[in-house]
């Protein structure tokens, strides 16, 4: 049947990808993705078909998506953690305007702000604000806008893409600019390899996170006022009394 379906698949170990996500995976003939992402499903589904592209060719991506789904088939689109956050469901609803004719199915998967919250303990329980670093696709004055917007209202802030070989100081000024309405004290945790082989977490200061390396596979966590270490965890408060 053509179809393309839009599959999140979690963080990247297999027990975390949803079963429905799974299912589709399992009905699908051919799976298209980065690939890197592809190499974390290959094994679980080795008898599928593999189409990849690398990292900034997601137009081409989605439009051999398409191309394969014209053919009869049944085409998963993978994207890691959530398919509608910063993944692929987006661009595959522009592009799938062009193919009327096939229907298109989004999948959600648990995105890496759920993810890395479960291993750090509980940082996301009130309000919170998720804000990519990366200025690939966004102007560095706008991310600079919506840091302090949501520095000053207190949300808890969840970072993803907090840096790279071109962006290596870009969680430093993200800090600065978070630092204007913060204490330094600030609860913080990075979560690395969230759901992956070498998971590792850490729970530190605002201050000692502005001088904590990471990669583009590490999610930020910046607490709120009221965020605490609670028996080793990041807990930040909904308001019960206790």
């Amino acid at each position: 049947m053509a179809k393309v379906m839009v599959v999140g698949i979690g963080p990247g170990r297999y027990e975390e990808m949803t079963i429905r996500a799974a299912e589709a995976l399992r009905a699908c003939d051919t799976i298209v993705g980065y690939t890197v992402y592809v190499d974390l499903v290959r094994e679980h589904f080795s008898e599928k078909e593999f189409l990849t592209t690398p990292m900034t060719k997601e137009v081409e991506r989605c439009e051999l998506a398409f191309t394969e789904a014209a053919k009869g088939k049944t085409v998963a689109m993978i994207c890691s953690g959530d398919a509608g956050v910063y993944g692929m469901s987006g661009l595959i609803l522009e592009i799938g305007a062009r193919y009327p004719e096939i229907p298109v199915e989004i999948i959600s998967g648990v995105t890496a702000a759920i993810g890395g919250a479960s291993v750090l303990g509980a940082p996301l329980i009130h309000d919170f604000a998720v804000i990519s670093l990366s200025d690939l696709l966004t102007p560095w004055e706008k991310i600079e806008k919506r840091l302090l917007a949501a520095a000053e209202a207190d949300f808890v802030i969840c970072l993803y893409n907090p840096s790279s070989k071109k962006r290596h100081d870009y969680l430093r000024r993200a800090c600065d600019l978070i630092l204007q309405y913060q204490p330094g004290t600030t609860v913080c945790g990075i979560v690395k390899n969230i759901g992956r082989e070498g998971e590792e977490k850490e729970i530190l200061s605002l201050e000692q996170l502005r001088e904590t390396p990471v990669d583009m596979f590490t999610t930020v966590f910046i607490g709120n006022s009221q965020t605490k270490a609670a028996g080793g965890r990041m807990v930040t408060p909904r308001g019960y009394r206790i």
